[in-house]
């Protein structure tokens, strides 16, 4: 470690370089990382917020929510207990009626007042629940857009108005801000006829197939992986994550390996006075930890700093286990790329390279 140190602290421009591509690598990978969970988060932070289990859709909804319609045909008089609830969902967009003229795309749920969800599952960041049909609460985020309590909108081209007396924490769905109203509401933007009761059952229990047999079961997690454009997103961020990560190997490997080359006079040298190959290994393998270190540092501090900069409009969320996570690997990458010139080393002749 202490020869390590002294070679950083002797060639500070040749490492400095070293340092400053891995802060940007494990910068970008970082942001990278929370955009990802940023906007996997806006697909399904509602879906989390329901506390949901277990879903039912029409089997010819095509795994798609605001597809479905269910009608009472097919829960067959089946009574629902009290850990389900009856969503509608329909995409609108809505319209501020007063002041300032606004439009924002949104998702509407349509709930049961009487049901779980309307009454347990809406964490309100401020106003209140909702208690009538003209009456709505809306995600946080459609503050930052103009909106306030007391604001009086239109969905898609309703005459009807609805008044804003709730803002709802962490409500977005299929990336869109969702607004909660009334059932009676969202059949009359669906315009569907009378025997439709909704478009799925969210349950906050594990439930089998066979509770509704003429509908489509899905586990959470089965459910979330099927929303639109979900899993394709997510395994985009991580195709580039890992990319980044591959270069980062490369970078840390040719690094060493061509400081190596420049140093075999030096190692020999050493070797001539005695001085183990394992010795040297080992300063080698410290050098990359302590260069991966410094750069991921850099890249953190760089991290929390564009957190602290950006609007909350854009999508950013930081999962401090999962950056540990990748710390970990970024740190064994170093490693396993500091062994390209360990081999150099430990094939190191000090005669011959002496002579040479």
């Amino acid at each position: 470690m202490f020869l390590a140190l002294k070679e950083i602290k002797h060639e500070k421009l040749r490492y400095g370089l070293i340092i400053a591509m891995i802060v940007m690598i494990s910068y970008l990978m970082f942001v990278l990382m929370g955009m990802m969970l940023g906007l996997a988060n806006e697909n399904k932070a509602a879906i989390d917020t329901w506390d949901t289990q277990t879903v039912y859709l029409n089997k010819n909804a095509n795994d798609n929510m605001s597809q479905s319609l269910i009608t009472s045909d097919q829960l067959k008089d089946k009574k629902l207990n009290g850990h389900e609830a009856l969503v509608g969902q329909a995409p609108v967009v809505m319209k501020k009626v007063q002041g300032k003229s606004l439009k924002e795309s949104a998702q509407f749920i349509g709930l049961n007042s009487n049901q779980y969800i309307a009454q347990k599952n809406i964490p309100l960041a401020a106003g209140r629940h909702a208690k009538n049909s003209s009456e709505i609460v809306v995600d946080e985020s459609l503050k930052a857009k103009g909106y306030q309590l007391g604001d009086k909108v239109k969905l898609n081209s309703s005459k009807e108005q609805y008044k804003i007396v709730g803002f709802a924490k962490n409500s977005q769905l299929n990336v869109a801000p969702v607004v909660y109203g009334r059932l009676s509401t969202w059949k009359t933007l669906r315009g569907v006829a009378p025997q439709v009761v909704a478009s799925g059952i969210i349950s906050n229990q594990s439930e089998g197939a066979n509770r509704f047999n003429d509908l489509e079961h899905y586990t959470a997690n089965q459910f979330i992986q099927k929303l639109p454009g979900y899993s394709a997103q997510n395994n985009t961020f991580a195709f580039m994550i890992g990319f980044l990560m591959v270069i980062s190997l490369v970078i840390i490997a040719v690094f060493l390996y061509i400081l190596t080359m420049q140093k075999m006079p030096n190692y020999a040298v050493l070797r001539a006075q005695g001085i183990p190959a394992r010795y040297l290994v080992g300063t080698t393998i410290h050098q990359a930890v302590i260069l991966m270190v410094a750069g991921i540092c850099g890249g953190l501090i760089l991290t929390l700093l564009t957190t602290w900069l950006m609007p909350m409009t854009v999508a950013l969320v930081l999962d401090w286990p999962l950056i540990a996570l990748m710390v970990v690997v970024l740190i064994l990458l170093g490693v396993i790329g500091a062994l390209l010139p360990v081999r150099m080393i430990l094939k190191i002749d000090p005669v011959r390279a002496l002579n040479g």
